[in-house]
């Protein structure tokens, strides 16, 4: 796609090579409603978010020790300016989840779809495609089908939160593709340092009186199954996720990535039928259609011609 200037983009044919793993990325996340419905409550977010962020933070700091050591000063300011969006993304969409239903949450989400190459469109003066704007359009019409099973309530204070969630998404996948300082880093250092910005701004705030219970209280009260829910979050919807992010805008356009892990709600719903029990309408089973086919249409759509 003409809109982004990036390194490099991948070829044509060798473009699922990039796309599966931001794929597999959306699959997890999906899966995560479920599992951070099941650990937080409206008092222990913040000391959730440390607790996630700490369990990977000393592995990725030993792993790539060297490499840390390597960053430029521009590259520790990049990477930790990401950081503090990053820690905001998760703030904001983890309240958004508490205080919202799970169907308004996987709606509004998605509209970083429809933020990401708009937006990426404004920055470079070149308007998206046609068929990438269509599609993204026919993705979220399924996301819209596709959560009509639960209904969309009036707009509360979760809603509001859930809108700014996807608008910072869209700031996060557009900055990783242009500040220039990070995208020559090394990958596995640029999310260590991400990671500790995140964790650095969750611990103030845990500190402040009034946020809500300690990461230490929270954890002795975990079971087997809400520690389970925590290591999940932790090494694949953290460690895993924004690894594989940072690693794909650099090979493909920000609205490629977007609009793969714009089919995040089919996943939510397909962890929600297989593990929580629930039931797909026949609307439901459409919506999943045509959140599908829109992702397809739009990979062509956004996938430069072959030569």
């Amino acid at each position: 796609m003409s809109a982004v200037a990036l390194p490099a983009l991948a070829p044509p044919r060798r473009a699922w090579l990039t796309d599966l793993p931001v794929l597999l990325v959306a699959v997890v996340w999906g899966a995560s409603y479920l599992a951070a419905k099941g650990i937080t409550t409206t008092s222990t977010v913040v000391a959730v978010l440390v607790l996630r962020f700490v369990i990977v933070l000393p592995v990725l700091t030993v792993a790539g020790w060297r490499r840390l050591r390597a960053l430029s000063a521009a590259q520790w300011r990049g990477a930790g300016l990401l950081g503090l969006v990053l820690s905001g993304i998760f703030l904001v969409e983890t309240y958004g989840v508490v205080h919202t239903s799970a169907t308004n949450a996987g709606l509004i989400i998605s509209l970083t779809m429809i933020f990401t190459p708009l937006a990426e469109g404004a920055v470079t003066r070149v308007r998206p495609p046609r068929a990438f704007l269509a599609a993204a359009a026919l993705s979220v019409a399924g996301v819209v089908l596709l959560t009509q099973g639960g209904g969309f309530t009036s707009p509360s204070v979760g809603d509001l939160l859930m809108l700014v969630a996807a608008l910072a998404r869209t700031l996060h996948v557009l900055m990783m593709a242009r500040i220039k300082s990070v995208q020559a880093a090394d990958s596995l250092s640029l999310t260590t340092v991400q990671l500790g910005s995140a964790v650095a701004v969750f611990a103030v705030l845990a500190a402040v009186p009034g946020t809500g219970e300690s990461p230490w209280t929270v954890a002795a009260g975990f079971g087997v199954r809400e520690w389970g829910g925590l290591l999940f979050l932790s090494v694949f919807c953290t460690l895993f996720a924004f690894f594989v992010q940072m690693w794909s805008v650099r090979r493909t356009s920000p609205s490629r990535v977007s609009l793969l892990l714009g089919t995040e709600p089919l996943w939510a719903a397909a962890a929600g039928i297989a593990i929580g029990g629930e039931r797909l309408s026949a609307l439901g089973v459409l919506g999943a259609v045509l959140v599908l086919a829109g992702t397809g249409w739009g990979r062509r759509a956004a996938t430069p011609a072959a030569p």
